[in-house]
């Protein structure tokens, strides 16, 4: 899936502005997500942390949970922003978003922020749960 060069600078700058608001008292590792719905609307989202650690909840989950309790089911990319030399979505971001169809991953590394790679979901998850 193709977007147009300014909806991804859009989407990238998005889910790294989202990045300032994430939670992580204990890794230090914030994580911004912006999602593009088939509407054009953007939701964002940022990784919450919990001292559980495994009620941590994924900036990606909280994009798809923003945008679904607005009404919007179908996602064109979501952009992911984080420390990393590579950021991707965990497994269960993954089959959460694959929930809802197969869209453009782009991961960037928020330290190098030109650093961009692009995926479509079925190459990072190719045997995606069904039912």
């Amino acid at each position: 899936m193709n977007l147009a060069p300014v909806t991804l600078r859009r989407l990238i700058a998005a889910a790294l502005a989202a990045r300032r608001h994430a939670h992580a008292p204990y890794s230090r590792f914030r994580v911004g997500a912006a999602l593009l719905t088939a509407s054009g609307k953007i939701y964002t989202g940022v990784n919450v942390e919990n001292a559980s650690y495994g009620l941590t909840i994924c900036a990606e989950r909280i994009a798809v949970g923003k945008a679904v309790s607005n009404g919007h089911c179908r996602f064109r990319a979501i952009a992911i922003a984080a420390p990393s030399a590579q950021p991707t979505p965990c497994g269960a971001c993954r089959q959460v978003l694959a929930e809802f169809g197969d869209c453009l991953v782009i991961c960037v590394d928020s330290r190098r922020p030109r650093r961009v790679w692009l995926h479509q979901l079925s190459e990072l998850l190719p045997h995606a749960f069904r039912l």
